[in-house]
């Protein structure tokens, strides 16, 4: 379990191996940086990739760099402009503005040329054998490769046969372009990797005008070559391709960007793989990319996180070299860190019990003014409504109670909150022995925190007046899962055996006035219940609120019974 104490403003936060670099290179007299963030628009960005938006463009904001954004849009078969437009606001709405747009696909051309150069060098070939041949022939961690029979095809057969297959000669599969390294290598990756398919399909940006496109081990050093980027961050899983990397730069002489690695973010109770994800939207168990249960940065947007929040949770985890996995309550905690300085104060009940104040002028009405945020006086305060009849929480209401219980019970009193004072006198029940109706009286002199004898009352409950009260969907989120690590599952199970049945409970609530006015993604924190936010399926005639997160950590509570 990690410490969530969040730590003072002013503590001083040591340097993480990657500043270190930067900072010795600095030292050095080479003070440029120029990072980029470059992701495959082949699904929607997750707060995995929320933490490597945040590195890469924070580094170069903080030594007066420039980070590019940079589309590794090198596969059309499983590419879309969506995916592109997605990334695009993903990244804005985190805060952060790229130096430049690319995409990989602006360097085809040069690509190519450069795997001509590499041809004409006899470091690359084309190799007539299909992907299952080039698999089995790749060998073991303990057993060399075996040498394609078209290993050694004179170079210009290679240029003729690499310039047929740009022209469209052949089919999807009938030859691949390879480099010529070493198929005993001891890494795997330098056993004569795959420079370039044959891919019969339309591109999102270049039409049909390649039928030809680079792998990413090939594209993706020569593309930070060319934009010059000096410090290329990747995730751990990737240091393995880093010699692969540097051999396309020193062979070709291009500008020698260098690769770094940093452990990938892991979160309890989460699946990060973009392909499962994909399973859940396909399989409609979740409503969407952007289902607020999913930890994509479009569904933490519309369950109500703050891109501070997020910005806050990259910072706490900081930037480590072995892979760990992280708490989700620190994710939460930062939200709620967060939401509590910023989010203004409504009431609402999601499970109501009529209170009837018996003693209370029929036909009479008030309002009550109420503080909106206590955590900062600009926000102000607002008036709500009050009258005869009420909603209560049922849980602040216990016919049988224990003893210090200071919530409202037959005989007992609480304060209503920014209100009177009531005491029950009588619970009506329905045929089922169902709790319906309380009938209270109040004290007409306890107005504003007083009583007309000076007694006080620990108990202080919230409350919505029913004639003015706004219905609701309210939608309470939790966990997707209900295994902290979908790593080594149970044998026989998949990931999905785990999913967590009370992940979603929608309910009716009733809500303050105000709160029916409240635009859609407006955050605000529900008295004694948790932070909101207004969601895009709202109606004008019915409102719907997502639960961002509760006031405390419930989940470790239940986790310990």
């Amino acid at each position: 379990m990690n410490d969530l104490t969040q730590e003072p403003a002013s503590a001083e936060r040591s340097l993480n191996f990657l500043e270190e670099i930067i900072e010795n290179s600095i030292a050095a007299g080479d003070g440029r940086v120029q990072t980029r963030f470059p992701p495959e628009p082949n699904g929607y960005l997750h707060i995995g990739h929320a933490k490597s938006i945040c590195l890469n463009f924070g580094l170069a904001k903080k030594y007066g760099g420039k980070c590019n954004l940079r589309f590794d849009d090198t596969n059309p078969v499983k590419e879309d402009v969506e995916y592109v437009d997605s990334i695009k606001e993903d990244v804005r709405w985190l805060g952060f503005e790229w130096a430049g747009e690319h995409y990989a696909s602006d360097y085809f051309e040069q690509l190519y040329l450069w795997a001509v150069e590499l041809i004409k060098k006899g470091l690359a070939y084309v190799d007539d054998q299909s992907q299952e041949e080039i698999r089995l022939s790749r060998g073991t961690v303990t057993v060399p490769g075996k040498e394609s029979p078209w290993r050694n095809r004179s170079v210009e057969e290679n240029l003729d046969l690499f310039a047929r297959m740009k022209a469209g000669e052949f089919a999807d599969g009938e030859k691949v372009l390879r480099a010529k390294i070493d198929m005993a290598h001891p890494n795997m990756l330098l056993r004569d990797p795959i420079m370039y398919r044959i891919l019969h399909a339309e591109h999102h940006r270049t039409g049909n005008a390649w039928c030809i496109y680079p792998m990413y081990d090939y594209a993706h050093g020569e593309s930070d070559s060319i934009e010059r980027i000096t410090h290329s961050i990747c995730t751990l899983e990737f240091d393995v391709h880093r010699p692969l990397y540097d051999w396309f730069i020193e062979k070709l002489g291009i500008f020698p960007s260098h690769q770094y690695e940093f452990a990938r973010l892991n979160l309890t109770y989460t699946m990060m793989s973009k392909r499962k994800l994909l399973q859940l939207v396909q399989e409609k168990i979740v409503m969407g990319w952007d289902d607020p249960r999913m930890p994509t940065i479009c569904a933490l947007r519309r369950r109500g996180y703050t891109p501070e929040s997020v910005r806050m949770f990259a910072d706490k985890v900081g930037v480590a070299k072995r892979d760990n996995v992280i708490d989700l309550g620190l994710l939460e905690f930062c939200v709620r860190e967060d939401l509590n300085r910023r989010a203004e104060r409504r009431m609402a009940v999601l499970d109501p019990i009529r209170v009837v104040i018996t003693n209370y002028p029929e036909g009479k009405t008030e309002t009550v003014e109420c503080v909106n945020n206590p955590e900062d006086e600009s926000a102000g305060k607002r008036a709500v409504p009050f009258g005869r009849e009420l909603y209560i929480e049922r849980s602040d209401f216990m016919e049988n109670p224990p003893k210090k219980y200071y919530r409202l019970s037959p005989g007992g009193e609480v304060r209503l909150r920014y209100a009177y004072l009531i005491r029950c006198d009588e619970v009506v029940k329905d045929a089922e022995g169902r709790v319906v109706e309380l009938r209270c009286t109040y004290d007409p002199e306890s107005g504003g925190g007083k009583s007309s004898d000076g007694r006080k009352v620990k108990g202080v409950i919230h409350w919505v007046s029913v004639p003015t009260a706004v219905p609701a969907e309210v939608r309470l989120f939790d966990r997707l899962f209900t295994r902290e690590s979908l790593d080594d599952l149970e044998e026989g199970k998949t990931f999905v055996d785990y999913l967590n049945p009370d992940s979603l409970r929608t309910v009716t609530g009733y809500l303050e006035p105000s709160l029916g006015e409240a635009a859609v993604g407006e955050r605000f924190q529900f008295e004694r219940l948790g932070y909101f936010c207004k969601d895009k399926d709202s109606s004008a005639d019915k409102p719907v609120f997502n639960r961002t997160v509760t006031l405390k950590d419930s989940w470790a509570k239940m986790a310990s019974k």
